[in-house]
């Protein structure tokens, strides 16, 4: 055994001198010091020898042991120094240029503004409004009084009895139609906060709320700037479909679903094999909010209607997960 140990320091000692790079010093690491190597494999076999020489072999195995470890810390620094002292610091003019990295907008950023060109391109001015808004604007204002069943569909985050993060941009209505006198045409951007978390669903999210008001108002302009804005997003003419809905600030209500972009209206899995995604809610506003504002609904009618910007961002781009959007990484959000 003592001789076995010998030689295989011997062994060590010269392949570890012959050893010119980083890829050989680690070759031999694994063959000679790492957990299954030669050695270990040498010290393992010492509880096979007698009692009375296990001490000093033992001895004898730690000692090459903690010489080659060391050897190859020296050889380590060696070969470091030896790569360092030789590179150059000329820099190669023949070598292609590095690309310097720039900054994009999020997708979602893209959407938003895409859709405000959109509707400012058909006469609508932008209003935005507080994050933290007031329970009376939020929902008393648009017919949704304390009590109303409607705000089980909103699940709310509450500052206070009186104070919340908004659940919808639809405050801005009330706001606007508060302070100015028809005509109006407007649309409200911006963030909106409800309990609410899944790969359709995040806390916070993105909306746009349009509504229009005047003298002869009808359903009718209400289809006609909702086809304009669905082909001019997404760059084709889709067909559109509106359904009989409930909304507290609109009447009549209707979920408005488009023809789906992905099987074309054939039936996929995304489309649930009906041809139809819904895409936003519209409606003709309730004159109990015009009362709320201080409008006559026997002059004034209008129109309202709310999208999601993520779920517009989701249909556009065929993305079927809308936490990639929030998960900051870069090899999805470079994408776009």
């Amino acid at each position: 055994m003592e001789q076995e140990l010998e030689k295989l320091n011997h062994e060590a000692v010269e392949a570890l001198d012959n050893v010119c790079n980083h890829d050989q010093l680690e070759a031999f690491r694994i063959k000679y010091l790492g957990r299954n190597g030669q050695l270990n494999s040498a010290m393992r076999r010492l509880g096979s020898v007698g009692k009375q020489d296990r001490p000093r072999l033992g001895k004898l195995a730690n000692t090459i042991k903690t010489s080659l470890e060391d050897a190859f810390v020296n050889k380590q620094h060696v070969i470091l120094t030896t790569a360092a002292s030789t590179d150059s610091t000329t820099p190669d003019l023949s070598m292609p240029g590095r690309r310097a990295a720039y900054g994009k907008l999020h997708p979602i950023t893209q959407i938003m503004e895409e859709v405000c060109s959109i509707f400012a391109n058909m006469g609508f001015s932008i209003a935005e409004g507080p994050d933290i808004e007031l329970d009376y604007y939020n929902f008393e204002a648009l017919n949704i009084p304390a009590h109303h069943p409607a705000r089980d569909m909103h699940d709310t985050f509450y500052i206070s009895d009186s104070v919340l993060l908004r659940t919808h941009t639809s405050p801005m209505q009330a706001r606007v139609m508060e302070a100015q006198q028809p005509p109006l045409r407007l649309i409200a951007p911006g963030k909106v906060y409800r309990c609410d978390s899944d790969i359709t669903h995040t806390p916070m999210f993105h909306q746009v709320e349009g509504f229009l008001v005047d003298t002869k108002v009808s359903f009718a302009d209400l289809k006609g700037v909702l086809s304009v804005f669905t082909q001019k997003i997404f760059e084709k003419d889709i067909p559109l479909r509106f359904r009989p809905s409930f909304f507290p600030f609109t009447e009549p209500s209707a979920e408005v679903d488009i023809a789906c972009v992905i099987c074309g209206g054939d039936g996929c899995r995304v489309c649930k094999k009906t041809g139809w995604l819904e895409i936003l809610g519209a409606g003709m506003i309730d004159p109990e909010v015009f009362k709320m504002v201080g409008y006559d609904p026997e002059i004034y009618s209008g129109f309202a209607f709310g999208l999601g910007v993520e779920r517009i961002a989701m249909l556009k781009y065929g993305i079927d997960d809308i936490r990639l959007y929030y998960e900051n990484d870069l090899r999805f959000l470079s994408q776009f």
